[in-house]
């Protein structure tokens, strides 16, 4: 399997990716990561392991628990091989940001077409009167 392969395969897991994302910040150890999941912790080894021979995480042995890092090098990989498809499509950026504004633009005109039913001046408000 090529190295683009594994590491997709790799981060396929919704468990595995937010094993990244919780390495991202800090080193953790496999207690430590096993304790956010509802998944037993033999699962969460299995994660790891996959983690770890694609290259994604490294485990560094302390005493009695294993410390797991992240080894961002391999996503910069398949980071550059789908950055080579969103450069391919130009003008993208600037279409959704087009769209964007004409949300909003929608938006901020619905407002002020509709009546405030709160003001006492709005056709169809209610006064009451005692």
């Amino acid at each position: 399997m090529d190295e683009l392969s594994e590491v997709a395969e790799s981060i396929a897991d919704p468990v595995r990716r937010e094993i990244l994302l919780l390495l991202r910040h800090t080193p953790l150890t496999a207690g430590e990561i096993a304790a956010r999941f509802p998944i037993s912790r033999p699962a969460v080894s299995r994660h790891l392991r996959v983690l770890r021979e694609a290259g994604l995480v490294q485990d560094e042995q302390i005493g009695r628990h294993r410390r797991y890092s992240l080894m961002p090098g391999r996503l910069g990989h398949l980071a550059a091989w789908l950055g080579l498809f969103i450069t391919q499509q130009p003008g993208w950026s600037q279409r959704l940001a087009a769209l964007e504004t004409e949300v909003h633009r929608t938006r901020r005109d619905r407002q002020r077409a509709e009546p405030d039913i709160t003001s006492p001046t709005a056709p169809n408000s209610r006064k009451d009167t005692a």
